[in-house]
């Protein structure tokens, strides 16, 4: 009798660990919805994941000019100075190139030796100019405030792929869907966003012949965006691969003197 409860309770046992496999696969099976009705992010093939990633060096050019035309109309970038634009890591705009664009803006600096403040052209050393002069203004303008880009990768879990995904997720609202006002899009939370679509094919030129598709310019903005977020990513990779390699040997080097001692000892 007990061998045979014993049996009952082993099966009992084995049909629940396959019960929990069973939904632990259907959640690993990539479910259309997901909790609050937000859809599954798009995952694009990006240059700078994993252990050995890097920036792809055009991909960060062409980004800049997206949201310099594009993103810089409403969104700041406080936390980036043009300075950054040539540093190693980069987009590694030329010293010309840099001083060139930072003069396209005019700042207001001061005082002068006379109390007075006065307007000059960009610097290298100066940040990206902002749009509104707070988020107020920004507010009044925009209906919402645009928050700052800076360190929007970082914002969000998955950040790459959201932004990626949220730049091209703009299409028309299902019947039925209460749309009071703004755009609908797949993947901003509760789908309404104030932001209308920004980008639309052939709206940026590349220079570089690269086609200035919706897809391929949501790709390149995410990827400058990353970079302003983490602008020391290849330097954290190349010493964390640097740090791999040390441990592996001081294993090695340890392991053959444990070997050497416990010999000696016999």
């Amino acid at each position: 009798m007990k061998t045979k409860m014993n049996d009952i309770s082993r099966k009992a046992r084995i049909a629940a660990l396959a019960a929990v496999a069973a939904i632990g696969l259907s959640f690993l099976a990539a479910p259309v919805e997901a909790a609050g009705g937000e859809v599954e992010l798009k995952h694009a093939d990006w240059s700078f994941d994993g252990v050995f990633g890097v920036y792809d060096r055009d991909a960060l050019r062409r980004g800049y000019k997206v949201y310099k035309e594009v993103c810089a109309v409403c969104h700041s970038m406080e936390y980036v100075r043009f300075r950054n634009l040539m540093e190693p890591g980069g987009p590694e705009f030329t010293e010309g190139q840099v001083k060139a664009l930072a003069a396209e803006i005019t700042v207001m600096d001061g005082p002068d030796s006379s109390g007075e403040m006065y307007e000059r052209p960009g610097e290298p050393k100066d940040a990206f100019p902002s749009p509104y002069p707070n988020p107020e203004a920004s507010a009044a303008a925009l209906g919402a405030a645009a928050p700052d880009l800076s360190l929007m990768t970082k914002a969000r879990p998955d950040g790459p792929n959201y932004i990626y995904s949220l730049l091209t997720g703009y299409v028309d609202a299902p019947e039925g869907f209460d749309l009071a006002a703004g755009s609908y899009n797949l993947y901003f939370p509760g789908h309404q966003i104030a932001m209308p679509p920004p980008l639309s094919d052939g709206q940026v030129d590349y220079e570089d012949g690269t086609p200035n598709t919706v897809d391929q310019m949501a790709k390149d903005v995410t990827h400058f965006l990353m970079w302003t977020a983490e602008p020391r990513l290849e330097q954290r990779h190349r010493i964390g691969f640097q740090v791999m390699i040390y441990l592996v040997l001081l294993s090695g080097f340890l392991w053959f003197a444990m070997r050497k001692v416990w010999s000696d000892q016999h």
